[in-house]
């Protein structure tokens, strides 16, 4: 495969290997498997994986922005499925027989970033007063979806109610991107394309903020 002269610039340099991810992951939108590696990457986001789906939901949405709005419908469900599923593991499989901690939760403890005893402790406490919004805050913001999931199922959240916070916020953020792609993808795009080592940049602060947030409340 050959590079033109502008893409051998791109690929060079301290940034090189975020152009050559970007447009790997942009070259899914016209995969077959690109939507359903999204639905995968937001239901595995919601249980343990560490990067938001939101990276491929946007490269998905710059590849073809006129089906954004069915990119974003697609994340949400895969994502609050997702949700679901940590809820339950949580809810079933935290502790043992004893009471004490369960070997599955040992490993989220001991591999998953943010997940500490003291988190769940102080969780517990913000559930138990503003149970809805605590789940909201979790999914709209880059406070680690997953721990909220894991936790509300281990504290007994109210199912219902822990069902329509995820679809809520889940469907806020992701119709967000969706939209503001739906409706300015060209210009977005070139603004991206612009501005990519910057905004690079910033996601990972935001990302790192998140898992600072959760290590500042435990």
């Amino acid at each position: 495969m050959t590079h033109s002269i502008a893409e051998k610039d791109r690929y060079s340099g301290p940034f090189g290997w975020i152009h050559r991810i970007k447009d790997w992951v942009e070259s899914l939108a016209a995969k077959p498997y690109g939507v359903p590696a999204l639905a995968l990457l937001a239901f595995c986001e919601s249980i343990f994986f560490p990067i938001p789906p939101d990276v491929l939901l946007m490269a998905l949405c710059v590849g073809l922005p006129k089906r954004s709005l069915w990119f974003a419908f697609v994340c949400t469900v895969g994502s609050v499925a997702g949700g679901i599923f940590g809820y339950g593991i949580g809810h079933f499989l935290w502790y043992d027989a004893a009471g004490m901690f369960s070997g599955f939760a040992q490993f989220f403890f001991d591999h998953i970033p943010g997940f500490t005893t003291e988190v769940f402790e102080h969780a517990g406490a913000l559930y138990r007063e503003y149970d809805f919004w605590a789940v909201m805050v979790a999914g709209l913001t880059p406070v680690p979806y997953k721990v909220a999931t894991i936790t509300a199922g281990v504290f007994n959240l109210n199912f219902v109610v822990f069902m329509l916070a995820s679809a809520a916020s889940r469907a806020l953020r992701f119709f967000l991107i969706g939209a503001l792609f739906y409706f300015f993808g060209r210009a977005i795009k070139a603004f991206i394309d612009k501005y990519l080592e910057i905004l690079s940049v910033l996601f990972v602060i935001l990302l790192v903020g998140g898992f600072l947030v959760i290590r500042w409340l435990s």
